[in-house]
C-alpha cells in the first residue's frame, strides 16, 4: 500500500476546525491530518519568536507524517510565523514542500465585499498588532481603509463554552461598539480569528443590518482548491482516500468534546508528543 500523503491543517487549538470543516466540505476526496497544539494554546498573546518556534515545530511534525502541504488555519501563526517559515526555514528543510496561511486568501477577496471601501477586522491581540491584514489588504485593494480591533475576551469565552450565553453579550457588544465608534462607514467585517464564527449570531445581533460579517472558512477552502488546480504537481502528490485524522498535544477527551462543536460533527483525536 502506498504511503499516505495527506494535507496538513494546523491550529493552536480548536479554532482551525471551522476552516478545516469548509476545506473538507469543498474537497472531501483528499486525506487530511489536523493538529491542534492545545497544550501551548492560546498563541494570541505570545511573542513573534515563540509563535514561530511552536509553529515550525508543528510544521516539521506534519512533514514527518508525510504531508507535502500544510495549511496554517490559525491567524496568529499566519501573522507571526508564516513568512519566516516560507522564506527562511523551508529552503533548508525541503524546498518541494509548501506551507500556506489564511491571511493572504482573505486579503485577496475581502475588498470585493465592501461598497464603502471601509472594512473592520476582528482578531486576537497578536494578529491585530502584527498589522498583517492592513499590509496584505493594501496590496490588493489600496483604496480600502482597514480598521482592526482586538477582542481578547472572545477566545476564552468560546473555549469555555460560554459563546452562547447571555454573559457573552457584554463583550461582543463592547468590542463591536468600539470598532464602529471609530469608523461608522464600515460595511464589512472580517472575522480574522477562526474561533469567532461560533459567535456569529451574537455578532450580527449587535451590528447594523447593512453590515455584512465574513468568516474565513469558505474563502480559504476556495483558495486552496484554486491553488491545487493551478499547482497540479502538488495535487498529484496528495493521496485521495478521504481519510481524516485528528491530533492534539493535550487531552484527547477534552479535544474531542470541544472539537466536535467547532468541526460540526464527531471528532476522535489522538495525542501526540512533539519533540
Amino acid at each position: 500500500m502506498d504511503k499516505s500523503s495527506p494535507i496538513g491543517v494546523f491550529d493552536s487549538g480548536y479554532g482551525g476546525l471551522t476552516v478545516f470543516k469548509s476545506i473538507v466540505a469543498k474537497m472531501p476526496q483528499y486525506d487530511y491530518l489536523y493538529l491542534g497544539d492545545n497544550a501551548r494554546a492560546p498563541y494570541g498573546n505570545r511573542s513573534f519568536e515563540t509563535v514561530h518556534e511552536y509553529t515550525l515545530q508543528c510544521v516539521q511534525w506534519f512533514f514527518e507524517m508525510g504531508c507535502p502541504l500544510v495549511i496554517l488555519a490559525c491567524n496568529t501563526a499566519s501573522a507571526k510565523a508564516l513568512r519566516t517559515i516560507q522564506q527562511q526555514d523551508l529552503p533548508g528543510i525541503d524546498a518541494t514542500k509548501r506551507v500556506l496561511g489564511v491571511i493572504r486568501p482573505s486579503a485577496e477577496v475581502i475588498g470585493n465585499y465592501s461598497k464603502t471601501r471601509s472594512i473592520g477586522v476582528l482578531g486576537t491581540k497578536g494578529t491585530v498588532t502584527s498589522g498583517s491584514y492592513e499590509i496584505e489588504i493594501n496590496k490588493f485593494f489600496p483604496d480600502i481603509k482597514v480598521h482592526s480591533k482586538g477582542c481578547p475576551m472572545w477566545v476564552p469565552l468560546i473555549e469555555n463554552g460560554e459563546y452562547g450565553s447571555a454573559g457573552a453579550d457584554y463583550f461582543v457588544e463592547k468590542y463591536l461598539d468600539e470598532l464602529m465608534a471609530g469608523a461608522a462607514d464600515i460595511d464589512t467585517i472580517l472575522l480574522a480569528c477562526t474561533h469567532y464564527p461560533l459567535l456569529m449570531d451574537k455578532i450580527r445581533k449587535f451590528l447594523p443590518a447593512h453590515v455584512q460579517v465574513v468568516a474565513q472558512g469558505g474563502i480559504v477552502a476556495d483558495s486552496l482548491s484554486a491553488y491545487l488546480a493551478k499547482h497540479t504537481e502538488m495535487a498529484q502528490r496528495l493521496t485521495q482516500a478521504g481519510i481524516i485524522r485528528f491530533f492534539t498535544t493535550d487531552d484527547t477527551v477534552d479535544f474531542d468534546r470541544h472539537g466536535s462543536t467547532f468541526f460540526g460533527r464527531a471528532v476522535r483525536s489522538e495525542m501526540v508528543h512533539l519533540k
